[in-house]
């Protein structure tokens, strides 16, 4: 990567690229680990997950967001990036369709290629904070649907899905008999009046609802790589025999760690939360003094999206090119729009210190007063 290349070398990058949180796992989360090591606790697991993690993450879910789901419904895997790649296997054959809202995160149409699943596009819009609308899903659905994709609070975008529309979104699915899988993975970074919500809660859902969540950025645990599915038991247990052929289970020392998270205070989160809230309202303030640059105000996660297009020669779109000069002229990384199916954008994250989001603003600024962007 050439930020890290740059880095290395000695110059000073201010980075907006990570999609980590910037804060330390939780000291009592660590010391469980550190106990579990202590108590050997070093050999291999059920392939599923040890039993008291998987009834504390339904626990969990029930009590932070109003699902009803037993252990034999939970599967603990290794990221949450293992858990879609579990699912989507397990459901998708050759020529199956999965829809996927853009901007997407990275991974999603590469995971469904990889099955040989086709994944289809539905774009959202800036003008509309890149929320997803049913009737937008429902255009999309053919024979071939057999699962929809919906992150949110949504990376690149921040967007999220009010819940009387996810619920419309939701009936969709169930009506046409497609899955809908629901990222979670930011699912307690949300700001403003929007709070907290899973398509679970429906009492109704569960037959179409596939629940991934993950303990990385809630707890700051992304290096523990540690996370969960919740689903009907048949696909639970499908998944199952994949991960005992794949992973054979998740780490023994981090579900541990896993498991005084989800048995623990929640302490840390509000802390996080308002911290980036503060980064959230600068960046914004930032962006909007550059003439030219546009941005939804985000209403969860820990990213900016802001629209650059105006500032592409011959409006090209090319906003990897525009990436590669910040880089190279501002010492600014970001991550180009392109890679999310959104040409025109770059994906700033806040989960920095205020110090450089107001270095790379002024940068920024200079950058964009200074010089013409080519293509």
């Amino acid at each position: 990567m050439e930020a890290e290349r740059l880095k290395a070398s000695g110059v000073d990058v201010v980075d907006f690229g990570p999609g980590e949180p910037d804060f330390p796992t939780p000291e009592y989360i660590k010391q469980a680990a550190i106990q579990a090591l202590r108590d050997e606790r070093t050999k291999y697991t059920a392939t599923a997950g040890i039993a008291p993690l998987r009834k504390a993450v339904c626990d969990w879910h029930k009590r932070e967001l109003g699902s009803a789901y037993e252990p034999s419904e939970c599967i603990v895997t290794a990221g949450g990036k293992h858990a879609i790649s579990l699912a989507v296997s397990a459901l998708i054959d050759e020529g199956d369709e999965v829809i996927i809202p853009a901007p997407y995160w990275v991974s999603f149409p590469d995971i469904v290629r990889i099955s040989d699943g086709e994944p289809v596009f539905v774009h959202t819009a800036a003008s509309d904070g890149f929320r997803l609308r049913a009737e937008q899903l429902e255009a999309a659905i053919t024979p071939r649907t057999r699962i929809a994709i919906i992150n949110s609070p949504n990376n690149p975008t921040g967007a999220i899905i009010p819940p009387k529309e996810y619920q419309r979104i939701y009936e969709v699915c169930r009506r046409h008999n497609i899955w809908l899988m629901a990222d979670e993975c930011y699912s307690h970074f949300t700001y403003g009046d929007a709070k907290p919500y899973s398509i679970a809660s429906l009492p109704e859902s569960k037959p179409n609802v596939i629940v991934i969540g993950s303990m990385s950025k809630t707890f700051a645990m992304t290096g523990w790589r540690l996370a969960y599915a919740l689903a009907p038991k048949p696909l639970i247990d499908a998944m199952i025999k994949l991960q005992s052929q794949s992973t054979s289970n998740a780490t023994s020392i981090a579900q541990y760690a896993g498991l005084a998270a989800m048995t623990g205070p929640m302490d840390s989160v509000p802390v996080m939360l308002a911290e980036y809230a503060r980064r959230r309202a600068r960046i914004l303030a930032g962006f909007s003094a550059i003439p030219g640059i546009t941005c939804p105000e985000p209403s969860g996660a820990f990213y900016a999206f802001p629209d650059v297009s105006s500032k592409l020669v011959n409006g090209s779109g090319d906003s990897t090119t525009l990436a590669k000069q910040l880089l190279e002229r501002a010492h600014i990384a970001v991550v180009t729009g392109d890679a999310f199916g959104a040409p025109g954008f770059l994906r700033f994250s806040y989960a920095t210190s205020m110090e450089r989001i107001e270095e790379g603003l002024r940068r920024l600024d200079r950058f964009f007063a200074s010089a013409a962007v080519a293509t």
